[in-house]
């Protein structure tokens, strides 16, 4: 199958190509920056094309574990981004560059917009989103609680969001990524979204990875099963994944949660990340960022901020 795009409303381009699907918008600086942005969206194009054939040259070594320590053993430039921004957690748990695949793909991306006439840029790929914000500009991002749901309804027009988010240019944030077990990808974890603000989208994508698996408790009820039981060249092997989740006590959820939001403090204490949200059955929990600028609102009024 090869790459494919197609323009979209309001300015909009999808590019698609195998697993990765990615939706971009970008606004000029003025109305004589058309040129600027018209050349912009070529070069995205031009650097996705090959992007998905530089990956699988390197499957193999992708679907390893990183090991600290060790010096980085890929090539490409977006597969070593996947290998440093998951190196972090590598000498304390399972974790290979594949945690940090979809945000680094979106950051590649990104980098096509940074150039003179482009205000503003998102590249969202399937959730994880990298920002280019000028002077004065702000990207306003939707939450959505439930990935299970917002995956039946993604073809749908009108899903209302839970909540919402503002990332100015004046924020260290550059990058927003979201994990779950009920999401595109597997997870250890019980979480039904946690959502990372961060410098990068990389740094984004693994640190959300790693604080949905932390977000769990040992319940008989929860159904767990090994991956490469459920999809073929998986990077996790026959580790055990979250397939299914029974109603919990509220006691149990909160339990979850303070696991998850521990793991977020440490990241943000080590500035790997800026801010996360967490949510497990229409509960959830906030890290704010340090300098308190920024705020997500919730609209549910069924989804409880504690």
């Amino acid at each position: 199958m090869s790459a494919s795009r197609q323009r979209l409303s309001e300015g909009r381009w999808h590019f698609q190509h195998g697993p990765m699907d990615i939706v971009i918008g970008a606004d000029p600086l003025g109305p004589a920056d058309q040129r600027a942005l018209a050349e912009a969206h070529e070069h995205a194009w031009a650097r996705f094309v090959p992007l998905l054939s530089e990956l699988m040259d390197e499957w193999a070594l992708l679907r390893l574990p990183v090991q600290a320590g060790h010096p980085c053993p890929l090539q490409g430039g977006v597969a070593r981004r996947m290998w440093q921004a998951c190196l972090p957690w590598a000498a304390q748990q399972f974790i290979t560059p594949m945690a940090a695949v979809a945000g680094s793909v979106a950051q590649e991306l990104i980098r096509s917009y940074e150039r003179p006439g482009v205000a503003r840029a998102w590249v969202n790929n399937g959730g994880d989103i990298a920002l280019h914000l000028t002077s004065c500009q702000s990207a306003r991002v939707g939450l959505y609680a439930d990935l299970a749901r917002l995956q039946a309804h993604e073809c749908m027009q009108g899903l209302s969001l839970d909540g919402a988010f503002e990332v100015t240019h004046t924020m260290p944030v550059r990058g927003v990524a979201t994990s779950g077990w009920r999401g595109r990808s597997f997870s250890f974890g019980i979480a039904d979204s946690v959502t990372v603000l961060a410098a990068t989208a990389a740094q984004a994508d693994a640190a959300a990875s790693i604080i949905a698996n932390a977000v769990n408790v040992e319940h008989a009820g929860i159904v767990r099963q090994s991956a490469q039981t459920l999809r073929d060249m998986t990077d996790l092997g026959d580790l055990a994944v979250t397939v299914d989740v029974p109603h919990l006590p509220v006691a149990w959820v909160q339990q979850a949660l303070q696991s998850g939001l521990q793991c977020a403090r440490e990241c943000q204490a080590e500035g790997f990340i800026s801010g996360a949200v967490l949510v497990c059955q229409g509960q959830s929990l906030t890290l704010p960022m340090s300098s308190g600028n920024a705020s997500v609102f919730f609209q549910d009024e069924g989804l409880a901020l504690a």
